[in-house]
């Protein structure tokens, strides 16, 4: 057994000691299967091990994890894994699973080659590990090399005995393990906008629906994203940032968005006054002033910037790990920055719910203003009030 360490200032590794990630990485080279059991994993590790299995040409993978039916999986670790567990079983190399019967907190890595495992990495040291970030950086951990075929051995019974179906799902059949919903730092700093005390959310969304409404969100599916025909909403709506530069020097902000409504929806009695300003408060405890305007009473979007209803909508969906912020939208060729139907699937919803909470607010100039609650699905609540 060899010890490996964490290499974190002031407890740096000493001459002929050995780091956690370097062990690891060297293992995954000699093999050509892998059988992972962690309690914990984040976005970042789980794009690194998809790229190791690559690099490696690992035949066989399996990474079981262990504490999230219970405790909750934060979306964007869950929506990477469902994309990774896709990918490897499309491709006939594995899957991941989730440990359902109780909550399994061991860190284990077995390697194999030609069949037959040949070493393991035991200790403190969750999926993480192989790709710090911002939450682990400073955490220390301590961990273990074995090259005993009894310990290994040992281990792989361990491990294999996770995946019998009494203990373990693949997390596509899993349908009812909670997500924690993760911050949209989109919004954080940005002026017009101020965040609301959970509280206050909680009340808004306890308030009846004087006059609700969904709004569909036009976008294309995965395979019409490089139509510009026109018809596949490349040009308008939720993609409008893809459409031609207003400068021939500047791309258009990924952020960019319009909301743009149906006649059959804006001609529904109680829908917002044409140029008449009103709160949004979001479902996620946003709060800041929308209008609706243009020809028919189309274009519903935030006053003072319009990319405030973007960094809403796309930045829920890029910290749910479904989209990646793009930085020059006329650079990005194959357009993975697009919104898709495929998408807003995963995420669960394809409208969204605008409910006019009967409440006022002041504005700056002492003007109350009504209150809509503005949300990327209704509540059970709020769907049952609505029928």
């Amino acid at each position: 057994m060899q010890l490996l360490y964490s290499n974190i200032l002031p407890l740096g590794v000493d001459d002929g000691q050995k780091t956690i990630i370097d062990t690891f990485n060297e293992q995954v080279k000699k093999s050509d299967k892998i059988e992972i059991a962690v309690g914990y994993v984040s976005k970042a590790s789980l794009d690194e091990l998809e790229i190791l299995v690559e690099e490696n040409n690992i035949k066989n993978i399996c990474l079981n994890i262990g504490m999230y039916y219970v405790e909750g999986m934060p979306e964007s670790s869950y929506h990477t894994a469902v994309k990774l567990n896709s990918k490897w079983k499309d491709a006939g190399i594995g899957e991941i699973r989730i440990i359902r019967s109780f909550k399994y907190h061991g860190k284990t890595y077995v390697f194999y080659r030609d069949g037959k495992p040949f070493s393991a990495i035991m200790g403190s040291a969750n999926l993480g590990v192989i790709k710090l970030d911002a939450n682990n950086r400073r955490q220390y951990e301590l961990s273990a090399l074995t090259e005993d075929l009894n310990e290994v051995k040992e281990l792989e019974v361990l491990v294999n005995k996770l995946k019998a179906p009494n203990i373990s799902s693949n997390i596509s059949e899993i349908k009812d393990m909670p997500l924690i919903y993760e911050t949209n730092n989109a919004l954080t700093g940005i002026e017009y906008v101020t965040q609301v005390p959970k509280s206050n959310v909680d009340f808004y969304k306890r308030c009846a629906a004087y006059a609700s409404f969904l709004l569909p969100l036009k976008v294309p599916a995965y395979g019409e994203r490089m139509m510009d025909d026109g018809k596949h909403f490349t040009k308008s709506n939720v993609n409008v940032c893809y459409a031609a530069p207003r400068s021939k020097r500047k791309s258009r902000d990924w952020y960019e968005t319009q909301l743009t409504v149906s006649k059959e929806i804006t001609t529904i009695e109680g829908y917002p006054e044409k140029n008449v300003p009103f709160y949004i408060v979001t479902d996620d405890g946003y709060w800041f002033k929308a209008h609706t305007t243009s020809d028919g009473n189309k274009q519903f979007s935030a006053v003072g910037d319009e990319l405030i209803m973007g960094r809403w909508l796309k930045g829920r969906l890029a910290a749910a790990g479904l989209v990646k912020p793009v930085n020059d939208t006329q650079a990005d060729k194959d357009r993975s920055g697009m919104i898709t139907k495929e998408m807003l699937e995963e995420y669960g919803c394809e409208n969204l719910y605008l409910k006019k909470t009967g409440q006022t607010a002041l504005d700056e100039e002492g003007n109350p203003l009504d209150v809509w609650m503005l949300s990327f699905k209704p509540t059970e609540s709020e769907e049952e009030g609505d029928d």
